[in-house]
């Protein structure tokens, strides 16, 4: 790996490492797919809602949203603890839906563009890689989703989600 790689590496990793919130994820998220594929999409929305917990997210074709699973990721952040493993498999939930929003309708090159911008922007060994490589279940395999029994909430916007920038009028 080259020092340049190496810096990238290092920057993405601690960015997303460090993220607190869903719009500092997804930041990184839109950098990383700037950076590695040289795409980009403004004005996406953030819902949360209460998914069958085999569904992570998804991304209604022709829409600007993107619906996260809220239970599922209050079972991980329950489960795992340790925010930069939670915001890792977020990333790859969010990084997933971005590849659809910007046009990508297949699932398998979609899960192909997720590993190249994960490895490219954190290496081989990071978990957000690693969870790109063997899907976000991997996080799951040893909570038993048979007895989980979550309410049903009410679908959720997160608010300052993204910074739209300015309107061109």
């Amino acid at each position: 790996m080259s020092s340049d790689d190496s810096s990238v590496v290092e920057r993405f990793g601690k960015r997303l490492e460090e993220a607190k919130d869903y719009a500092e994820v997804w930041k990184t998220v839109k950098a990383s797919v700037e950076f590695s594929l040289n795409e980009r999409r403004n004005s996406i929305m953030l819902f949360l809602d209460d998914l069958p917990l085999q569904l992570g997210a998804y991304h209604p074709i022709g829409t600007n949203n993107i619906v996260l699973n809220r239970t599922l990721v209050e079972i991980v952040e329950d489960s795992v603890k340790l925010r930069p493993a939670v915001n890792a498999l977020i990333y790859n939930l969010l990084l997933h839906e971005y590849l659809h929003a910007l046009g990508d309708l297949s699932e398998y090159d979609v899960r192909l563009k997720v590993i190249e911008v994960a490895k490219r922007c954190f290496g081989e060994r990071h978990m957000a890689t690693l969870i790109a490589r063997k899907s976000p279940w991997i996080m799951l395999k040893d909570i038993p989703f048979e007895s989980i029994h979550a309410p049903k909430g009410l679908l959720e916007i997160v608010r300052d989600f993204e910074d739209a920038g300015r309107y061109i009028v």
